[in-house]
Formats: C-alpha cells, structure tokens, sequence
C-alpha cells in the first residue's frame, strides 16, 4: 500500500511510530515518514486521508489518533470481523484511485460519524488531561466490586434516573451495533443524530433503553451514598477508576469522523448488519 501510493500517486506516506521502526529495517522504503503520537494537535494539518488495514479495533485507534479534525478514513477489513471495514483488502488500488481522483467524477460517499466528548470531574472540576473523544461507547460499570453500580444519570443537571445494575452504556449511532447491541439497545443507522442510554443488567424489571438527542448533555455521577466505587472505560480503553464524587460528563463532540463508503451510506450499513451480524436472515415461506 505504501508503495502503491507513494510511486505510482505521487503522495507522501505517514505512518504510526511503531510501523515506522518495521518500514526502517525494509532496503526501499525510506521514503516512508511519521510522526510523533505525543503530540498530535496538528496531525489533521498534515493528513489529506487515513488508510486503516485491519479490523474495526483500527479505525477507534485512528479516531483516538485525531482529538480535533478527523480525515476521511478509508479502512480495508483484515480482521475478524470488520462492520465498519467496508472495503476488501484485494481490490485497495481501484479504491485508492477513487477515494484520490474521484469514482468517475462522482466522487465518493461519506459517512459522518458522530463522536462524543467525555470530560471526567472530581471536586466538581474537570481532571487535567482526563478528556476523550469516543467513537462506540463509554462505559461506567461495578468492575470487580461484589456490589451493584449506583450510578446517578442527569442530563442538562436534572436526574433523570438512577442505574442500579452492572452499569451503562452511552454509545453513539456507530457504536450502537457493538455492546450496546449486545446489551439490548437498539441497532441505529450512523446518520441518525442522537446517543443511546443502554443499562447493563439492570436489576429492575422496567430499565429499558432509550435513545436521547444529539443536544443532550449527560453526567454520570457515582453518589457519596454509592457502596464501592465505579470505573470508566473508553471505546474499551484507557479504563480507569471512578471513586465517589466523581462523574463523567458526556456530551456531542464537535469533530465526527468521516469514513468513505464503498457503496453508499445506507447500502454499507445493511450490508454490514446481514454479513457481520445475521440480521433477518431467514428461509423464504414457500408459496401455498
């Protein structure tokens, strides 16, 4: 891919640090550049698109590579699964060469993925360097504590409800197919504007999903009355503590990831449900 793109479009490649040191060990491919992940404030500057081989673990990476701006990304599924990897790895010329010149001046679709912004408080105060932007989910759950979560929920500082359960998920469109879905929620299309409130294992017969605005602005506060304390994971990562007095406040990021489609926004997406998922499949009714 590298070499495709650099000799035969004329394009300067970066790549991730870790690749790089591979890159420098192969003789003819010291054209080959990259940068440094401890500072990516302008890494949007300097990239015209992302290429991610793999599954869809790479493509949250490279969303968590690009805290403001995204690129267009382009993702080729080499993995196990690949819902969002919408591209087959054997023919990652043609659509290179659309994605660069155009798909017979048509151009190519783009899917605008929503993210959310979580910003963690303590004392009432956002935590210094503690921001993240998500693609799927965040996460707030009990851990390995024997107890269940109390989890306080608000939206625009009013208290909606109490989860009182494993914990709970708040997932965007994208991520409403990964453990949202698992967790019961609803599947819902990416260009839908809006953010899913999915309880895990809630211990109440009536806790049913809901899904809320893209104005929303949520707070998930672990109480002083609270038996143990919670933790907070991001997109699956950087898992970290939540003790009592602490809260995750959740809001629409305004930077969406946008990812180029091989088809079309909606025939991507259904696509994706019946190959990854199953979604209606069924024997046909034989006619009477």
């Amino acid at each position: 891919v590298a070499s495709f793109l650099y000799h035969q479009e004329k394009m300067n490649v970066l790549v991730e640090p870790d690749v790089h040191d591979i890159f420098a060990r192969i003789p003819g491919y010291g054209f080959v550049q990259t940068f440094y992940t401890q500072d990516t404030s302008d890494l949007h500057e300097r990239v015209d698109f992302v290429t991610c081989l793999g599954g869809d673990g790479v493509i949250l990476h490279a969303s968590n590579l690009f805290r403001t701006s995204v690129p267009p990304v382009v993702s080729f599924n080499l993995g196990s699964l690949g819902f969002l990897t919408s591209h087959n790895f054997e023919g990652f010329r043609q659509d290179m060469r659309a994605v660069i010149h155009g798909n017979n001046t048509l151009g190519v679709y783009i899917t605008l993925r929503m993210r959310l912004r979580c910003v963690i408080f303590r004392n009432g105060k956002a935590m210094p360097g503690k921001v993240f932007d998500v693609l799927n989910e965040v996460v707030v759950d009990r851990g390995s504590n024997p107890y269940l979560s109390k989890i306080e929920c608000y939206e625009h500082n009013h208290l909606i409800t109490k989860v009182q359960g494993d914990g709970v998920i708040v997932a965007t469109p994208t991520g409403s197919t990964a453990y949202s879905t698992a967790a019961g929620g609803s599947m819902v299309h990416p260009n839908v504007p809006c953010m899913l409130f999915t309880p895990i294992c809630p211990h109440s017969l009536s806790f049913r999903p809901v899904i809320l605005p893209d104005s929303a602005r949520l707070e998930l506060k672990i109480p002083d009355d609270a038996r143990s304390n919670a933790w907070v994971s991001f997109d699956g990562k950087r898992r970290q503590q939540l003790s009592r007095g602490d809260s995750v406040h959740i809001s629409m990021s305004e930077h969406p990831l946008p990812t180029v489609n091989k088809s079309d926004q909606t025939g991507d997406w259904f696509r994706s449900l019946i190959r990854c998922l199953n979604w209606n499949e069924r024997l046909d009714q034989k006619a009477l």
